[in-house]
Parts: C-alpha cells; structure tokens; sequence
C-alpha cells in the first residue's frame, strides 16, 4: 500500500469560516457573466437550466474516481495519484484524446457530499493525494464538497490538473487549498489556440495564471519522492512545432523559475477531430521530440518528468 505523506495540505490550515467563506465567493463567480474560467459567459450557472460554452451547472459532472498511474511519477509515488474525472471543459481541443470526457460529457452529476465521499474513497485506496482532472469550471463544485472531505478525515495534498486557461479571480479563492498545481501550456501562438481549441487570448491567460500559481505554491517540493507542494508544468509537443515550444521554455525559466518542474510531453497522436487537420494528422517524430528536450534544456531547465 502507498504511503499518506505526514506533510499536513494548506486546507487543514483554514478555518472553517475561512473555507465557507471562499465556496460562498466562488457561487458568487456563476452568476451572470459566469467569472468562473476566462470566457465569461452571458449565462447564470446559479440556474441549472443557464448554461455556457462548457455546458456545466450547478452539479460537478464526474467521469471517475480511480488511482492513476500514469500520471508524474511525484504523484504517482507507490499508491497513485487519485484522480477525479470531471466532465466537460472550457477549451474544445480538436486533438483531446479524453474527448467522450471533455466534450461528450460522459459522467454523471454529484452532489456536494458525493464528490466528497469519492474524495475520501481514493483516500482509504491509499492514494498520495486528490488530483482533479479539468478543475477550471468547477471550483464552487469542489470548495462545497471540500468541508464535507475534511469533516470526513481528508488529509492528502489536492491537485489542480488545468488545461491553463483559468481565471485569476477563482485561483485566488484557491491559495492556501491547493498544493499542487499542474497546468498545460498548450500553445505560445494565438492563431493555433483559436483554430484548434476555439479560445481567444490564451496565451496570455495561461501565462497569468501560472504566475498566480506558481506564487501560491512555488516550484515542487516532494517527499521521498512523492509530491507534497508546488507546481508542475504540462508541455505537450504538437507536430511542426505547433505548440511554440521555444517560446514556452522562455516563459517558464524567466518568469517563473528555471528549477521548474517541467513534463515536455510525447504522446501526441491525432485523436477526436484532428484528421480533419492535415497538420496535426500523424504522430511526432523522435526528432521533434528531442528538439522539444533541447529548446527546453537550452534555455536552463534541468527538473524534467521522466
């Protein structure tokens, strides 16, 4: 079985006045225009029946509940990372391999009290910690079942697994709850975030949001290896340098830190409607990558996933 870490999360730190507090704001965020992620749309979300470009309510929409081991090896430690799926998303990736998730919204509502039972399932599975999956529109959904996780014994480091485009206002209400943050960074060039994941100004959000992380949490500290605190980055390498790797690594190492945690990521392969698009319509080469791991090393970067 996986060792729990004796580190002691940021939220076990609050008051519970303090937490309720933070859920109360983050209701506030739903109602119209929805402040919840960076679109803002013209839709109370406090009315289930109001829906946005994500299509979510009231309710968290969970795909699954399930220890990961997949994921970076500082969460995965020995007893996995214990993921929550939430469903829905607010970018449309032509390319997302999890699209009968994001996008299909496979998954089933949940009340407050039963994303906190699955919180505290994945606990007793021995799990390192509660990684929820594609958070950035559900964070009233996750302060309101929080108390309830806690009031049931939680105690294991919560991870903000983003795909980067997050509002600065509902990442505030999250400093000093989460310990590890894990975003993407998808594109450095604005006309690829629009043409394949139908987003304006994603760069700079991104951008924004990871020095708003990375404040709160610093770079990764780990436990025998296993992550306690900080702040993970996500690179996935697109075919004919799509992603602005270059650019990316700049950004990391002079405005957040060369001892970055970074995962210059591999796996792409053309999923959901990327055959649509000539570009993106095969794998990476092993060159491709390993220019990705240069751009990356040439700008100082040394701590890499592995």
């Amino acid at each position: 079985m996986g060792r729990i870490t004796v580190h002691k999360p940021s939220y076990l730190k609050l008051s519970p006045q303090e937490l309720g507090s933070r859920g109360e704001q983050a209701w506030e965020l739903m109602a119209s225009p929805c402040r919840v992620c960076p679109r803002h749309c013209k839709v109370d979300r406090r009315q289930d029946d109001k829906r946005g470009f994500c299509r979510a309510g009231v309710r968290a929409v969970v795909s699954s509940f399930s220890p990961h081991f997949g994921e970076e090896p500082p969460l995965v430690g020995v007893g996995g990372s214990g993921t929550i799926f939430l469903s829905s998303c607010n970018l449309a990736c032509v390319f997302c391999q999890n699209w009968e998730i994001s996008q299909a919204r496979w998954g089933r509502e949940l009340t407050d009290e039963q994303l906190a039972g699955g919180m505290l399932r994945l606990q007793a599975l021995s799990c390192h910690n509660i990684n929820f999956v594609s958070p950035s529109i559900y964070v009233p959904q996750i302060l309101a079942a929080l108390p309830h996780a806690i009031a049931g014994g939680l105690r294991v480091p919560l991870v903000y697994n983003s795909g980067g485009y997050d509002s600065l206002e509902a990442l505030r209400l999250l400093d000093g709850i989460f310990d590890i943050y894990m975003p993407d960074i998808k594109y450095a060039d604005e006309a690829f975030a629009r043409k394949y994941s139908l987003v304006k100004d994603y760069y700079p959000i991104a951008q924004a949001a990871l020095k708003e992380m990375h404040r709160q949490v610093g770079d990764l500290v780990t436990e025998d290896g296993v992550a306690v605190r900080g702040l993970i980055i996500r690179h996935l390498v697109l075919p004919q340098g799509l992603a602005g790797t270059a650019e990316v690594m700049r950004f990391i190492v002079q405005e957040l830190s060369v001892h970055s945690y970074v995962n210059v990521m591999a796996q792409y392969r053309p999923e959901n409607k990327a055959y649509n698009y000539p570009e993106l319509s095969r794998r990476i080469s092993v060159e491709e990558y390993q220019e990705a791991l240069e751009l990356a090393r040439a700008q100082g970067l040394y701590r890499f996933a592995r």
